[in-house]
C-alpha cells in the first residue's frame, strides 16, 4: 500500500477551473492510496463538499493568500509533508516564501495555470503586475515546475527567465467518470427543450479575462441571420456590466446568466455549441469538458491552450481574439456543420484523470 503523503495548496475551493482541477487531482491521488492534505488559505467554496472523505482539509484562516504565509510556515514546520504542490501564482510565491522561512526539506512544486505574461498585466489585476519580478527571485527555488500547456510553459520561461527544460507540461486532469455521470443527469432550463432554436453555451468567471462582452456582441450579429440563444454559466464582478450590455443590445429574452452551477456538464451535453471568448487562458478546462460531453466548440485563438487542445482547428474552429465578426461567422459555420462527436472523443485521452494523475505522481515523486 502506498503510504506517501502530499499537500496541495490553494486559496480556497470556490468554483473555478483551477479549483476543479485540484478537486479531480485529489480523487486521482486518493485512488492511488496517497494521503492528501488540502491546505487552504481560507476554508471556503462549493467544492469542499465534493472532496474525497479521506482528504484532510487544513484551514490557514487567512483573508488573502500572501497573508497566509506565517500560518503556512507553521504547517510546514509541524507537519513536514514530503511534497507540497501549489496551484496558482500567489500560492506559488507564498509556498516558496513559507518554505524558506520554515527551513524544512519539503519539496515545493509550483503549478502554472495561466499565460503568465498576460495574466500579470491585466488591468483588473494591479497587484499581479509585480508577479514577474517576484517570480524571477523565487521561482528558481522551486523543486519542480508544472505548466498546464506547452504555450504556458514557453511563456513562463521567457517572462520569468527560467530554463525551459526545468518546466514540465502536464495537461489538467479534466475528464473523469464523474464528468460523464453528471453530463447524463437531468437539469432544468426551458431553452434546451426547444430544438427549433439552437442554444450556445459559455462557462467561466464573469471577469475581463473571459471577454463575455465579445461573445454577447457576436451573438447579436448571429441573430441577424438566424435565431439563437445564449446561456453563460458563472459568477463574477462583471455581472452588472454584462446584464447592461444584454439589455442595450435588446437580447434580454435570448441571453441568460443563471450564475454558477454545480453541474455545467449537463448543459454542455445538450448545448448545440460551446463558445470560448477569452483573451487569455492557460489550458481552458471548460473547452476540454465540452469536447468530452460531445459538444462542438468554437474558441478564440488566445494565449494559450485552445490551439493545443483543438489541434490547430481540427477539433473546433479557432478565431482571432477580440474579433466579433470572425466569432459570429465561426458560430454560424459551426452550427451549420458541427464537428462529429466521435472525432471530439478522440481528442480527450491526454486529458483523462488517470493519465494526468500518473504524470503528476512522477513530478511529485510519489
Amino acid at each position: 500500500m502506498n503510504t506517501q503523503r502530499v499537500a496541495l495548496f490553494m486559496p480556497s475551493m470556490r468554483g473555478g477551473g483551477a479549483e476543479r482541477v485540484m478537486l479531480n487531482l485529489t480523487y486521482g491521488l486518493v485512488e492511488r492510496d496517497v494521503r492528501v492534505d488540502l491546505v487552504l488559505a481560507q476554508k471556503d467554496g462549493t467544492y469542499l463538499s465534493r472532496l474525497p472523505e479521506s482528504v484532510r482539509v487544513v484551514d490557514l484562516r487567512a483573508k488573502r493568500v500572501l497573508t497566509s504565509i506565517p500560518a503556512l510556515r507553521r504547517y510546514l514546520v509541524q507537519e513536514r509533508p514530503p511534497t507540497l504542490l501549489a496551484a496558482v501564482a500567489h500560492t506559488n510565491l507564498a509556498a516558496l516564501a513559507a518554505r524558506r522561512l520554515a527551513q524544512v526539506p519539503t519539496r515545493i512544486v509550483i503549478g502554472i495555470h495561466n499565460t503568465f505574461s498576460v495574466a500579470s498585466q491585466g488591468a483588473a489585476m494591479k497587484r499581479s503586475r509585480a508577479l514577474p519580478y517576484v517570480a524571477r527571485w523565487l521561482y528558481p527555488y522551486a523543486d519542480g515546475i508544472v505548466a498546464v500547456s506547452h504555450g504556458v510553459a514557453d511563456d513562463l520561461a521567457q517572462t520569468v527567465r527560467l530554463d525551459r527544460n526545468r518546466i514540465e507540461v502536464v495537461y489538467n486532469p479534466v475528464v473523469t467518470p464523474e464528468l460523464y455521470q453528471q453530463a447524463g443527469e437531468p437539469f432544468s432550463h426551458p431553452w434546451f427543450n426547444d430544438e427549433a432554436v439552437p442554444v450556445l453555451l459559455g462557462v467561466g468567471r464573469l471577469s475581463a479575462q473571459k471577454n463575455f462582452p465579445l461573445l454577447i456582441r457576436a451573438v447579436a450579429k448571429v441573430r441577424e441571420q438566424r435565431p439563437v440563444r445564449l446561456v453563460i454559466l458563472g459568477e463574477g464582478d462583471d455581472r452588472a456590466a454584462l446584464e447592461a450590455l444584454v439589455h442595450d443590445l435588446g437580447l434580454s429574452d435570448d441571453v441568460a446568466l443563471p450564475g454558477f452551477v454545480d453541474n455545467p456538464f449537463a448543459y454542455m451535453r445538450h448545448a448545440q455549441l460551446f463558445v470560448l471568448s477569452s483573451d487569455w487562458e492557460g489550458l481552458p478546462t471548460v473547452l476540454i469538458e465540452a469536447l468530452a460531453c460531445g459538444c462542438p466548440v468554437v474558441s478564440t485563438d488566445c494565449p494559450s491552450g485552445p490551439m493545443e487542445i483543438l489541434d490547430g482547428g481540427t477539433y473546433g474552429m479557432l478565431v482571432p481574439m477580440r474579433d466579433e465578426d470572425a466569432l459570429a461567422k465561426a458560430i454560424l459555420a459551426s452550427l451549420d456543420e458541427p464537428v462529429r462527436g466521435e472525432l471530439l472523443q478522440q481528442r480527450i485521452n491526454e486529458f483523462t484523470l488517470d493519465y494526468a494523475t500518473e504524470q503528476y505522481t512522477k513530478v511529485l515523486h510519489i
